[in-house]
């Protein structure tokens, strides 16, 4: 399975885990890169201390490749793009946020960048800005999500028709057969999140990871259109939120609903019913929790079947 990802990040599988907030720790990035993917640590939950140890964590568990996701809203982004230089991280995945911003100083100390975009403009943004590829994520993905709620089937060839950079497909991909219809549609390879938050790995709580086993297809929903589209779980918290809306509640009246630490409460510490549960749709496709070097088999095996299968559909 070689092609332009596989060579960018000196890899065995164009596969790639999400760097998801309270998820995607020095120990799951380490897991996936082990099973020959790229494992990203979310430095979106961390201070700059917390990632340092992850950092060095994640070190400690593999030599193979990994990387640091950063969205750069992040109100301490000097210091952690200070860690990230002084760890001497070489792949760095960037979202949320203009990437002209630290595109070069990044490329500047010999390090790989990835962007993540929500639509084909911010793709051609990320590409004049020095990106050595694009993530395009559709709004099938858990947590924070783009505007413009395009779905991946239609973001990716739409992205791929308008950069020439490396593809990365993300958004509602949790299988082999979907890792194949994103390759069909003009991917170079994908990047799963959903699938990894519910691994043994994840740094996520076990309740909240087996409430994710749990649900039905329809069970998440995107919201918070006001601030920024966020995708959860249909819990008390998101009634709250719902019911908010609904009557025509302000941004700052749904910041002070939200308080802080809502997806720290849900996702770490396993409040299910107070807390922000960010997951995406995929989990419906999810039977059970297991170790990321299964998930990453099953996802080979399955992409194998598919493109088999599709290889025998010959039209005349």
């Amino acid at each position: 399975m070689q092609n332009r990802i596989n060579n960018l990040f000196g890899i065995k599988y164009p596969i790639v885990s999400g760097g998801m907030v309270w998820c995607s720790g020095g120990r799951l990035a380490a897991a996936v890169s082990e099973a020959g993917g790229l494992g990203l640590i979310g430095a979106g939950s961390m201070t700059p201390e917390i990632l340092k140890e992850n950092i060095r964590k994640c070190r400690s568990l593999t030599d193979k490749p990994f990387g640091v996701n950063v969205p750069l809203i992040y109100a301490e982004i000097d210091a952690i793009m200070r860690v990230i230089d002084e760890e001497e991280v070489k792949i760095v995945f960037t979202s949320a946020g203009n990437p002209k911003t630290w595109t070069k100083s990044l490329k500047n100390n010999g390090v790989t960048v990835a962007h993540v975009v929500s639509s084909s403009k911010f793709a051609l943004k990320a590409q004049d800005a020095g990106v050595d590829a694009v993530v395009a994520e559709g709004f099938e993905a858990g947590g924070h999500n783009g505007r413009e709620e395009t779905t991946t089937m239609v973001l990716i060839p739409q992205v791929r028709r308008a950069i020439e950079l490396p593809l990365i497909a993300a958004g509602g991909i949790a299988t082999g057969e979907g890792m194949a219809a994103a390759v069909a549609l003009g991917a170079d390879g994908v990047q799963i999140g959903t699938r990894f938050a519910l691994t043994e790995e994840s740094s996520a709580h076990e309740s909240f990871k087996n409430a994710c086993l749990r649900l039905p297809e329809g069970e998440t929903m995107l919201i918070l259109r006001k601030l920024s589209p966020t995708r959860m779980i249909k819990n008390d918290f998101f009634k709250l939120l719902i019911e908010a809306e609904n009557r025509g509640a302000s941004g700052d009246e749904l910041l002070e609903i939200i308080g802080k630490g809502r997806s720290r409460k849900g996702i770490f510490e396993g409040n299910l019913s107070e807390g922000e549960l960010e997951i995406g749709q995929a989990c419906s496709l999810i039977n059970e929790i297991e170790p990321v070097e299964n998930a990453v088999k099953s996802l080979i095996d399955q992409y194998k079947a598919a493109t088999e299968k599709l290889s025998e559909m010959r039209f005349n």
